[in-house]
């Protein structure tokens, strides 16, 4: 269902948190599949189809630095980490090409694949939001709305007007629900992401 459209699409991937919840120091250090989670996720996006991805660090930003082998993406360091995701979205926006779309992805999802990147891509219209869904595990297969997003160029300054403390892009989606198509990823991972140590089975 692609639109055709030559507009390009940059990945944001928000990994800037100090994971205080879960106590383990920042998400973006976890180990997956042999390696920090925000490099194996950074680089789903890149392979997924994206442009370019934009890594916004922020807790420990040097330790993950020197960690994590970033040298494939532009990092940018959110001094206002602490005030919340909102922050973050808007640097990493603002650090993004003005000509593209973002595609906004959470360090704490290891389960995001090439493949969700890629159908996420391909689904979207001009003018429109594209958000990856997953099933909710009951018995009526309700779907959730959840993480990657893709805001369209046209619409990335109305979102960037309502982002605030922790919700991101979520009041703009609230408001404006007409504007949001779901896509079903629910075949590549449950979309869940990691905020407590009973979450950490995600990391296989």
């Amino acid at each position: 269902m692609g639109n055709g459209s030559s507009t390009r699409t940059t990945g944001v991937l928000l990994a800037a948190g100090a994971g205080t919840r879960l106590g383990m120091g920042p998400k973006a250090l976890l180990p997956y599949r042999g390696r920090p989670l925000v490099e194996a996720i950074a680089d789903a996006l890149l392979d997924g189809g994206c442009r370019e991805v934009v890594v916004v660090l922020g807790a420990r930003a040097a330790d993950v630095s020197t960690t994590a082998h970033l040298d494939r993406f532009r990092t940018v360091v959110n001094p206002d980490w602490q005030s919340g995701m909102g922050s973050s979205y808007l640097l990493g926006a603002t650090s993004a090409d003005r000509a593209d779309h973002l595609l906004i992805a959470l360090v704490d999802q290891p389960g995001l694949t090439t493949r969700t990147v890629g159908r996420l891509l391909a689904f979207h219209r001009p003018g429109r939001i594209t958000a990856a869904a997953y099933h909710d595990g009951g018995p009526a297969g309700v779907l959730r709305r959840g993480h990657p997003l893709l805001v369209d160029v046209a619409l990335r300054d109305e979102v960037a007007e309502t982002v605030t403390g922790d919700a991101g892009a979520r009041l703009y989606l609230q408001a404006h629900p007409e504007l949001v198509d779901e896509v079903d990823c629910s075949d590549q991972s449950s979309g869940e992401d990691i905020d407590t140590p009973e979450q950490l089975h995600l990391l296989g």
